[in-house]
């Protein structure tokens, strides 16, 4: 949830209209994480620091900004061809959780009517309402809902304190150093003020920011580290900096980023860049605006391309992501996989497990911990892992563990499934498990995120970048990367070698399968155009393919916004049935597994009570499933049973894609919802 970006030029010279178009596209690449309101700060004139910081909020996507600022901008006579040698601008895009979509609460939030200080914040402030009421106090007014706006104006209040105690000397890395003593909850934020031009403060806990760095006389190298006074040091070489919640924002400007640490404070100042640790716990004293010594990090390179962050031939990035499929999946298995000739086993290899393997089958039972998209992956691969490695597997919503602080135990093995690598609930329940010495696994698909750097070991699923807000290729490339997890920890047992071999052969044959699945298009949005007035959607699954229940009925509800229900084909009589009639339409997955004949027998029952049935089934299955030939046919490959449910989905992706298209609705922004929920 929202998106925070900031660009700083230094002796590198740039007009205004460049530095607000920098911003701009920066906030373009963000505008998955949050698209109801936005906002950006850039300076007034280069030649007056004593002039206000300009700031711009609108309501609506990020081009109601674009369109806003620049009619501003004519009405003002701003001149956007001023240019400007060193110049700090901040922006952001919001997904609101304290007050409505409307200017007054977007972001950058302000101090004051001079703007003297200004923030822009991922996460939420919990205890913004203590702080409101002591700035009351204190003679502030306030004018958002947010809970943001408390942090502004508290630095005002910082910065107005030492100055009446005749420290005139106050840095700008004291002031907020000093606010976020004060502040508990999770948040990234960016500051910037009239009183520090050309300066930015970036710091975080919980919530993701990056820092990249694009040196244009290309002196400094990836390994250089940062001080206080090294890299990248104030030598007068010119130099762009950003700040961003995202690499996708980054990756067209640079590939050497530093993935800023939970309670590091990161100052921009004369081209050069300071990083201090703070400590909340051994920093909550009163007394002197203190400054802790600042500390060395080292860059590292972003392993993405710009072509995978745009859309290409395709119309929107949902139906790009959803093609993407089978070079993703043979990305997520690539050096993983082994199939020898006749004389040589079939395995599974994956690197960042196998110091822990012995750990993990002496295990007393498995945990899978995830929300929405990422739980219903682990959900349609705990079957197989039951299976091959013997070991009790049980399912954990992330806020529900943490809410009824379920047991977990020392012999426990906690793998923590995030398809946005930064989920606020998942990465508590993470810390929960750790508290009670569990070894927790990370199954996430970006390297160094929150859940990759704090969990004991873990498998980057390498699905590439996913901007569509409902997930696609992330949850195939979740599913067969637990697949060879089960297959890595059922690795030494002789009795099921026959069994593993065959999905290993599955898992090399998956790719060419959703490459045919992928010719169905057209045959969904005949379907959809079908079912564009419908108001409700029920999807039958059991065994694999409950989880492609719960997850195709949670596609066409998020983007489509039609209800829509997965159930447990097993528990139809005991309440669903009461719904079925020849109006509502019902989609039964019905593929040859070991629950084919009970599936059977759930769409004969449905049938029976005049049910409007759509079956998806095996090629070669339409006689034995369709009664009376009364039914659509949906008709898919056969796979290997604990593989199907990469498969199935694909229809139900394709359909609920091409519902959303033809209900008029935004695929890749669907209403209320945000890609990366970095609050509970």
């Amino acid at each position: 949830m929202c998106g925070i970006f900031a660009y700083l030029n230094y002796n590198v010279t740039r007009e205004r209209r460049y530095i607000l178009e920098v911003l701009f596209n920066g906030l373009r690449r963000l505008e998955y994480r949050g698209y109801d309101s936005a906002g950006i700060s850039i300076d007034s004139s280069d030649s007056d620091s004593d002039s206000p910081p300009l700031v711009f909020r609108q309501e609506g996507n990020i081009e109601s900004l674009v369109k806003s600022v620049y009619q501003d901008v004519a009405a003002t006579d701003l001149n956007l061809e001023e240019s400007f040698s060193v110049h700090a601008g901040i922006s952001h895009t919001r997904w609101a959780t304290h007050g409505e979509p409307a200017p007054r609460n977007s972001h950058p939030q302000s101090s004051d009517a001079g703007n003297e200080f200004l923030v822009v914040h991922n996460g939420v402030i919990t205890n913004y309402e203590v702080l409101k009421e002591t700035l009351l106090r204190h003679g502030f007014t306030f004018e958002s809902e947010t809970d943001t706006e408390v942090i502004p104006k508290l630095a005002k209040f910082v910065f107005d304190k030492a100055n009446e105690e005749g420290d005139q000397s106050v840095t700008f890395s004291q002031v907020v150093l000093e606010v976020i003593r004060h502040l508990e909850g999770a948040y990234a934020l960016i500051f910037k003020s009239r009183h520090y031009p050309n300066e930015l403060i970036a710091c975080k806990r919980g919530s993701p920011l990056l820092l990249g760095v694009k040196d244009l006389e290309e002196e400094a190298s990836a390994e250089s580290s940062f001080s206080d006074a090294k890299f990248p040091s104030s030598n007068g070489q010119p130099k762009e900096l950003f700040l961003s919640s995202d690499a996708n924002a980054l990756v067209e400007h640079t590939k050497k980023v530093l993935v800023i640490e939970d309670g590091e404070v990161v100052h921009i100042k004369d081209g050069g860049v300071s990083i201090y640790k703070f400590d909340q716990a051994k920093n909550n004293h009163g007394g002197t605006l203190s400054r802790p010594a600042s500390v060395q990090r080292a860059l590292s390179i972003l392993e993405m391309e710009v072509e995978q962050i745009n859309k290409g031939k395709y119309e929107h990035y949902m139906q790009k992501e959803i093609h993407e499929q089978p070079e993703s999946l043979t990305t997520t298995m690539r050096g993983r996989l082994i199939r020898g000739g006749s004389c040589k086993a079939k395995t599974v290899l994956l690197g960042g497990l196998k110091d822990h393997l012995k750990t993990i089958r002496r295990s007393r039972r498995i945990l899978f911990i995830g929300c929405g998209t990422s739980y219903n992956a682990a959900l349609a691969a705990r079957s197989i892992l039951e299976e091959l490695s013997g070991i009790p597997g049980t399912m954990e919503i992330a806020s529900d563990l943490v809410d009824r602080q379920g047991p977990i135990y020392r012999e426990d093995t906690a793998v923590f499934v995030s398809q946005s690598r930064e989920t606020a609930d998942t990465l508590l329940a993470l810390e929960y498990a750790l508290e009670n010495g569990a070894l927790c696994v990370g199954i996430t698909n970006t390297v160094g995120s929150a859940i990759a750097r704090h969990t004991h070991c873990g498998v980057h699923i390498n699905a590439g970048c996913e901007i569509g807000v409902a997930s696609t290729k992330a949850y195939t490339s979740q599913i067969v990367v637990m697949a060879m997890l089960a297959l890595a920890i059922g690795g030494d047992t002789l009795s099921n070698q026959a069994r593993r071999e065959a999905i290993i052969d599955g898992l090399f044959d998956l790719p060419s399968k959703v490459k045919e699945v992928l010719k169905l298009d057209e045959e969904m949005k005949d379907l959809a155009k079908l079912l564009i007035a419908e108001q409700s959607l029920l999807v039958f699954g059991r065994g694999y393919n409950y989880a492609t229940a719960l997850k195709g009925a949670l596609k066409v509800k998020e983007v489509a916004l039609m209800h829509s229900e997965g159930i447990l084909a097993g528990e139809m009589k005991h309440g669903p049935l009461a719904l079925v009639d020849e109006n509502l339409p019902i989609v039964v997955i019905a593929t040859r597994d070991a629950c084919f004949s009970k599936q059977q027998s759930v769409i004969q029952q449905l049938h029976a009570r005049k049910g409007r049935l759509i079956v998806m089934c095996t090629e070669g299955d339409a006689a034995s499933v369709s009664v009376g030939g009364s039914c659509r046919v949906i008709e898919v490959p056969q796979v290997a049973d604990c593989l199907q449910p990469v498969i199935n989905v694909v229809p139900l992706q394709l359909l609920a894609y091409h519902l959303t298209v033809l209900r008029g609705y935004n695929v890749d922004q669907p209403r209320n919802l945000a890609k990366s929920v970095t609050t509970q």
